[in-house]
């Protein structure tokens, strides 16, 4: 099989810090503020009482206590040396400017060559931005931000509860961007109010907008969560598996081919949970993507050919 048909993260961390570097996720005490009322309540109508760190250390523990045992232990199993400190349950954003300080001071250590801020894009502000430009600078640590999107669909956000347009994405980006920043952004391609039409859409508008990472997911479903009760009522269907495959290749093809892409599919907890990829091991998956790009000789930009005046070419094509 051709290899390198989309860029892959763990490759490109190999190539930006020479080598393998292992991301550490930070669990805080923080919520979001589609959760507590400060623009919607109930949060995301997916999202489960423990967001999407169902695998973090609890939140009581300090960052430095977090960091430390799990660095603790993949330095003993894989000899690590270089880690990203990834601050990635809920909104890490959504708290006092310097109770955020305190928690990027504490993940500012030798082996850390990265921060990893996860946030909303409603929760981006120029003043943690400055701060953070403040921390790469001084103590020689990378920033990169990641926002939770899910879809470009204004509709389709709407119905999820996300609290916010994607006009604050293109506003956090552009902010991000300002500071000197990466940003990655998260999608799920599997949404049921969503077509083939938004997922090559999202591919377009993530491309414009010069994000330098994305992360897929493919939709789970929690029991005790709006969505749960949704799919138990029959509201809607999940596409089949072949479709999701389907999808992920045709937003590859519109990708920019410099994008690198942190996941093809995500994983979720086992218990509670009604619906998760198929009953398939997100690794069977992967391979049916890589396989369905190798079969139609697909890659990743195939069809990027939509921005710089693409009408005008002709006149410079004469």
């Amino acid at each position: 099989m051709q290899k390198n048909r989309y860029r892959i993260y763990s490759q490109y961390l190999k190539e930006k810090y020479g080598e393998k570097v292992y991301k550490i996720p930070i669990n805080l005490p923080v919520t979001c503020p589609n959760r507590d009322g400060t623009v919607a309540s109930g949060g995301c109508i997916f999202c489960g009482e423990e967001g999407a760190g169902f695998e973090n250390l609890e939140n009581s523990i300090s960052v430095t206590e977090q960091l430390n045992r799990n660095i603790s232990y993949i330095q003993k199993k894989y000899k690590a040396k270089k880690f990203i400190a990834y601050f990635q349950n809920f909104t890490n954003t959504y708290l006092p400017l310097e109770k955020f300080k305190e928690y990027i001071y504490e993940a500012c250590q030798d082996n850390i060559v990265e921060i990893s801020v996860s946030t909303r894009p409603d929760c981006v502000k120029d003043e943690y931005l400055a701060f953070l430009k403040e921390i790469k600078e001084k103590e020689q640590i990378n920033i990169s931000i990641e926002l939770g999107l899910q879809s470009v669909n204004y509709h389709t956000l709407k119905k999820i509860n996300r609290g916010h347009s994607l006009a604050e994405l293109i506003d956090a980006i552009i902010r991000i961007k300002k500071h000197g920043f990466e940003s990655c952004v998260h999608m799920i391609l599997n949404l049921p109010w969503d077509d083939e039409e938004d997922v090559i859409e999202g591919a377009k508008i993530i491309s414009a907008l010069g994000v330098e990472q994305v992360k897929l997911h493919s939709l789970y479903i929690l029991k005790n969560t709006m969505i749960g009760k949704m799919y138990e009522n029959e509201e809607f269907k999940i596409i089949p598996l072949e479709e999701y495959i389907k999808r992920v290749t045709l937003f590859l093809e519109y990708l920019n081919p410099d994008i690198v892409l942190q996941r093809l599919v995500g994983r979720a907890p086992k218990e509670n949970t009604l619906f998760c990829n198929w009953n398939t091991s997100w690794w069977k998956i992967k391979d049916a993507i890589d396989e369905r790009m190798e079969r139609l000789e697909s890659y990743q930009g195939k069809k990027f050919n939509y921005l710089n005046g693409k009408a005008l070419r002709p006149f410079f094509n004469a």
